[in-house]
């Protein structure tokens, strides 16, 4: 597994004081991208926060995800989350150190007060001595906030520097790109109120050790959801229960909790699911991978767009176009490149394969966001992808109709079937996964080849007509 050092730099420890006003949380930033440009310490947000002692729980449980394993936990993560100014609210984001929990804290305008919000993205330092304090935010504290650094004019500060090194696996940038785009596949499937969300979620195992287990299904009930062993028709699945358990830490101040899914009939195999916490002028949501002992980054879903030089081309003009907005338009970014809307999805998909979008369940919107992470790597050292390149390079893919053949490295000959646009194969990896983990590389290989010989046709019909 590829994996890189991360150097993340902050001016000081992320603190909270005490004063005469109340509490101040100060909350310290590192590089980050802007609508200026790359920042070494940009500032998003001085304000108050409307409901202190609940939104620092939330915070606490997004700081929960990053510095958890779910599977193997012996090995301990210990990852920033990144904060994101969409100009009406702050986003918080993490992913677990096993590449298979999502969190998400969006603190909207209604949770925010006195203080413009910024755009852009970094790293936000949340260190052991910062979580203590949060932990001790009572109800009636007020809280002032900043993102940022104290001063914007200010470039050097007393006192040293403070640098963690974490490493970064590129299956853990992977998982973060296919998390997005798996969500934008869910719709919502169920909300319980208060009291029902409260039974429910404390009724599931905790610990946050997941097992390899089958997949739980939970269907909704009256004002509940209840579980049943197998995929029906209106069923969300959970693998791995106890991962929600960082929910657990903001739950007695939700109003609500929807859960969200892709649509099932029977039979569906264990799918990916968004379990959201509704607080006052807060979400705080959690997305399971498929598998308690698997991540996000072997699902695939990104594969397709990786593979097509359309959407590179597509996602280069759109990205020009973005400014950190907080809910994106595809009609108006249709409009503004003089594409068509399924390009333009296909070119969020691509830009969410490098961190660059976001997907936000509850509205149905993708977002702006740029992960402090290296855009490229998520393509560069995709194992499938590679593997599909290699396979076109050397001459392996032959057309033929609606077969094409694929002689792999070691000699076996497979066979791509084309029917009702998806791609099916005769080798071991679509037996095993049906498609549920996204192409193989036989199958990548073959659309990469159909769509360079339509380009070359393209080309040639354009020079025989000039």
């Amino acid at each position: 597994m590829t994996r890189s050092v991360q150097a993340v730099a902050y001016r000081r420890p992320s603190v909270l004081d005490s004063s005469a006003g109340g509490q101040r949380l100060g909350l310290e930033t590192s590089q980050g991208a802007t609508p200026s440009g790359t920042v070494d310490h940009p500032r998003f947000f001085a304000g108050f926060l409307t409901s202190p002692q609940k939104a620092s729980a939330a915070l606490l449980a997004v700081a929960d995800v990053a510095a958890a394993r779910y599977y193997q936990p012996q090995l301990r993560a210990s990852l920033d989350p990144v904060v994101t100014g969409n100009g009406d609210r702050l986003r918080f984001e993490s992913f677990s150190g096993c590449g298979g929990v999502y969190a998400r804290l969006d603190v909207l305008e209604a949770g925010l007060d006195g203080g413009e919000v910024g755009h852009g993205t970094t790293n936000v330092d949340v260190n052991d001595p910062l979580r203590e304090a949060l932990s001790r935010i009572g109800a009636d504290d007020p809280l002032h906030l900043r993102v940022g650094p104290e001063e914007l004019a200010v470039t050097t500060l007393d006192g040293p520097v403070v640098e963690k090194k974490v490493p970064l696996p590129d299956r853990w940038l992977r998982g973060f790109a296919e998390a997005q785009v798996i969500a934008a596949g869910f719709d919502l499937r169920a909300e319980l109120d208060a009291a029902e969300a409260v039974r429910f979620l404390r009724s599931l195992p905790g610990g946050g050790k997941s097992t390899a287990a089958a997949p739980r299904w939970v269907v909704p009930s009256g004002r509940t959801l209840r579980p049943t062993t197998r995929a029906v028709p209106g069923a969300v699945c959970l693998p791995g229960p106890e991962r929600l358990v960082a929910l657990r830490r903001a739950l007695r101040h939700a109003t609500s909790l929807r859960v969200y899914g892709p649509r099932t009939t029977p039979g569906s195999a264990a799918t990916a699911s968004a379990w959201e916490l509704v607080l006052p002028g807060m979400r705080l949501t959690l997305t399971v991978s498929p598998d308690a002992s698997r991540g996000f980054s072997g699902e695939g879903g990104v594969l397709d767009a990786l593979a097509t030089d359309e959407a590179a081309d597509d996602a280069e003009l759109v990205s020009v176009l973005l400014a950190w907005e907080p809910r994106i338009d595809i009609a108006d970014l249709a409009t503004a490149s003089g594409l068509r809307a399924e390009r333009v999805r296909a070119a969020l998909v691509r830009l969410g394969t490098s961190g660059r979008v976001g997907y936000d369940p509850a509205e149905a919107a993708y977002f702006h966001r740029e992960l402090p992470y290296d855009a490229g790597r998520v393509e560069r050292h995709n194992p499938r992808l590679r593997s599909a390149q290699a396979l076109v390079a050397a001459g392996a893919v032959t057309l033929g109709g609606a077969v094409g053949t694929v002689t792999a490295e070691d000699g076996h000959v497979h066979r791509v079937r084309e029917a009702g646009g998806v791609l099916t194969c005769s080798c071991l990896w679509w037996a095993t996964y049906r498609g549920g983990r996204g192409p193989c590389k036989h199958a990548l290989a073959v659309r990469m080849a159909r769509r360079g010989a339509a380009a070359r046709k393209t080309a040639i019909g354009t020079g025989e007509n000039a």
